[in-house]
């Protein structure tokens, strides 16, 4: 027999096996020696009281043997001779948007202007300790988009938006640990996910699909409203009746050209703000509410919103036992982002503090769709000065900040170009400035102990979602004038992490496969 139980027991007890089937017992009136396997099948950490617990849904088999779920992969045939469909970006959205191609008997050319997962580890390399920026492969560009090098987050709020199991469950089948289906916030870590990209690669390749890297677009073919295919930076004409456009929030050469040729885009407001790392010993014993979390727990995340003068500020990408990162894709710039490994054993936190801009607020870049794109540019050209024009970030303690003192000396940080101490008010709008003021002190009333000089600020954090949105028939997926042409993903607009850019790759092939259907 098999029973489903809802259980709320200790960290201890929710790691050991033996301990766990104690505590099905005692819920539940079985006797342990009759319980043959525990399942987990939900995992979440509750700390809001004194003592922490986990709550777990389990299934308990009594009397009955245990066979773990196979997640094997969906029935692809080979599509070698079968109509091409052009995927600009080989980020999550376009690696899900072949794989769904292959379903459906397209066979997917993926353009990919940065380079294989493995290789894009040189030039992060040379980012980091040279501070060399490749315009083409950085923390943004390349095999697996922005996701695979910061952090492999897969928790999403995007559940209306497509089958959030069915991703999961195939990036199971492609090597990532059970634990994604069972824990709440879901995450593989940057050190794991580079392996399971290369896999999806391997699997596309198989199926006659075709993958082309260090391949820049550099224009998309339109005849009578209808794309036709593509130029390379090369000169090289790929042809194709559909494409999907999967290129990520950074690709600012893809937001120029659609505007050049007239093809409508539009500014979105994002948000925009620093990005903060503390000990994660102190963050743990504000979460946790104790000295040490102890072998059984794990790093404390945290998550803050709030309304500062009706203006939202709050935590982003929060990255327990990580590493801030340097994020920028043009010299002349600094951006920073955050990761952690899988394990999450960094003895630092940081997260991205951010706050919401609007359409107004742009100011001097006008109307034009590529306002708030102009702003984001801006500011992180500006910190890139004030940094010392390397891809050392502009930084200041955290009380220093709130009090309005330049940091005399800032220790050493897990960002690994370095800091340069600097009154932060020099790189932001008066307003971002003074509503991160305003709100990292009451973030500090919610979490006591979380406003000190033992954090850090880097500035800017501003690649936290597009700062375009390209429209698209919300039937059909197509762009509202341009027929076969498929704006997807987070740099259309329309996803927000991992999980949702998948959901939106899959989506829009679907849409090509219907639309190819219907002209046959």
């Amino acid at each position: 027999m098999k029973y489903n139980y809802q259980l709320r027991v200790s960290p201890e007890a929710a790691a050991k096996k033996e301990l766990l089937k104690k505590e099905v017992s005692r819920h539940s009136g079985i006797g342990v020696s009759e319980i043959t396997h525990v399942e987990i099948l939900k995992r979440s950490i509750d700390a809001r009281q004194k003592e922490v617990k986990i709550n777990l849904q389990v299934d308990v088999y009594v009397a009955e043997s245990f066979e773990a779920k196979d997640f094997s992969l969906p029935d692809y045939h080979d599509v070698t001779n079968k109509e091409e469909v052009i995927i600009i970006g080989a980020g999550p959205a376009g690696l899900f948007a072949a794989l769904r191609c292959i379903e459906g008997g397209l066979r997917p050319i993926i353009i990919e202007r940065g380079k294989d997962v493995r290789s894009r580890r040189r030039d992060l390399k040379a980012l980091n300790i040279e501070h060399i920026v490749n315009e083409d492969s950085n923390y943004c560009f390349g095999e697996g988009g922005a996701g695979t090098y910061s952090d492999g987050k897969l928790y999403t709020r995007s559940k209306k938006r497509g089958d959030v199991q069915r991703i999961l469950h195939l990036f199971v089948a492609f090597g990532a640990t059970r634990d994604i289906l069972v824990d709440a916030h879901p995450h593989i870590g940057t050190n794991k996910l580079p392996a399971i990209i290369a896999s999806l690669r391997e699997k596309i390749l198989e199926y006659g699909g075709v993958v082309k890297f260090e391949t820049r677009v550099t224009d998309i073919l339109i005849t009578n409203n209808e794309v036709s295919g593509i130029i390379t930076q090369t000169g090289d004409k790929i042809a194709a009746r559909n494409i999907i456009l999967a290129t990520g929030h950074s690709a600012r050469d893809i937001f120029e050209l659609l505007d050049r040729k007239g093809i409508e885009i539009e500014a979105k407001p994002f948000a925009l703000g620093v990005r903060v790392e503390h000990p994660q010993e102190l963050i743990d014993r504000i979460q946790y509410k104790c000295d040490s979390r102890g072998e059984f727990l794990p790093p404390s995340p945290y998550s803050i919103v709030k309304q500062i003068n009706g203006r939202g500020m709050y935590s982003f990408c929060m990255c327990p036992g990580g590493i801030i990162a340097p994020c920028a894709t043009s010299p002349g710039e600094v951006v920073t982002n955050g990761w952690s490994p899988s394990k999450r054993d960094q003895p630092t936190a940081n997260s991205g503090i951010v706050v919401e801009l609007r359409m107004s607020d742009f100011g001097k870049y006008g109307n034009s769709p590529l306002a708030g794109m102009n702003f984001q540019k801006s500011i992180e050209q500006k910190a890139w000065v004030l940094g010392g024009e390397t891809q050392r970030v502009p930084a200041q303690k955290l009380e220093d900040f709130v009090r309005g003192k330049v940091s005399t000396q800032l220790p050493e940080t897990s960002y690994k170009p370095g800091v340069t101490s600097t009154d932060l008010r020099e790189v932001f709008p008066e307003f971002i400035h003074q509503t991160l003021k305003a709100g990292f002190v009451e973030f500090g009333k919610t979490m006591k102990g979380y406003l000190t000089n033992e954090a850090v600020i880097h500035a800017p954090e501003s690649r936290t979602s597009s700062p375009v949105r390209i429209p698209r028939d919300p039937g059909t997926l197509e762009h509202i004038r341009i027929k076969g042409l498929f704006p997807c993903g987070e740099g259309a607009g329309y996803a927000g992490g991992i999980v949702s850019a998948a959901i939106d790759g899959e989506k829009c092939a679907e849409g090509c496969i219907a639309r190819i259907k219907a002209a046959h």
